[in-house]
């Protein structure tokens, strides 16, 4: 019942809308569908059939990117949304063909939470972004990607969503994700700790369920404007 409640909170959202020499095994064990298995096709057939334009600016990632709305916050309506509410990091490694295809002038890269809330490890999480950032860089050389670190979360908010309450996880995947992007010599963009309270947890007046940046609220115009402000924009 709680899973069921969490798949609907997040389906009445979208619509609002050293580690490199880690040797990882197994991968296959962890390469698990979303939390919105149904959703991926659909949004993926929508993004297949949108005509291809080169030179973009692609926000790339899960729930959390599909909710904003990146044209107005940014004032510009050649800017493109690649969010898939549920995705993971592998879905994200599935369908990087359609982004790489445009070869996007930046991309904004923001992944990872729900592997956390299905279990994946760290790691693995942070050698999936390697990937990404590897095959945009061979493939789409002149694309700047940027590699944003997870947001923080507040299980205290009411709604908060089952199997997300692993905030260590977080933090120990974002230092993860701070050393793939150093070597892979791409910016790290750490806007977790634009969103904490003093208790280092999502602050409350950001979010509607603990988990997600609330659709129209404070928190959207804040990271594009911190993004504004470390020049990326």
């Amino acid at each position: 019942m709680k899973l069921q409640r969490s798949a609907l909170l997040l389906c009445a959202l979208l619509p609002l809308i050293g580690i490199t020499q880690t040797r990882i095994t197994n991968q296959r064990l962890f390469d698990t569908v979303g939390f919105l298995p149904e959703y991926y096709p659909q949004r993926v057939a929508v993004f297949e059939k949108e005509p291809v334009v080169t030179g973009r600016i692609i926000f790339l990632g899960n729930s959390i990117t599909q909710i904003g709305d990146w044209k107005k916050l940014l004032n510009d309506t050649s800017v493109i949304n690649r969010g898939i509410g549920g995705d993971i990091t592998y879905g994200v490694l599935k369908r990087l063909d359609e982004v790489i295809r445009r070869q996007p002038a930046k991309i904004f890269l923001l992944i990872g939470i729900n592997d956390i809330g299905k279990d994946i490890p760290d790691v693995v999480i942070a050698d999936n972004i390697r990937k990404i950032i590897a095959r945009v860089q061979a493939e789409s050389p002149s694309t700047k990607i940027y590699a944003q670190s997870i947001l923080p979360l507040n299980p205290d908010v009411p709604n908060f969503p089952q199997h997300y309450d692993k905030q260590e996880h977080v933090l120990n995947t974002n230092k993860l994700i701070k050393k793939v992007a150093e070597d892979m010599h791409c910016p790290f963009v750490n806007i977790h700790d634009l969103f904490t309270d003093q208790q280092g947890r999502l602050d409350a007046k950001y979010t509607i369920d603990g988990l997600h940046l609330a659709p129209g609220g404070e928190g959207y115009p804040k990271w594009v404007a911190y993004l504004r402000k470390l020049g990326y924009l």
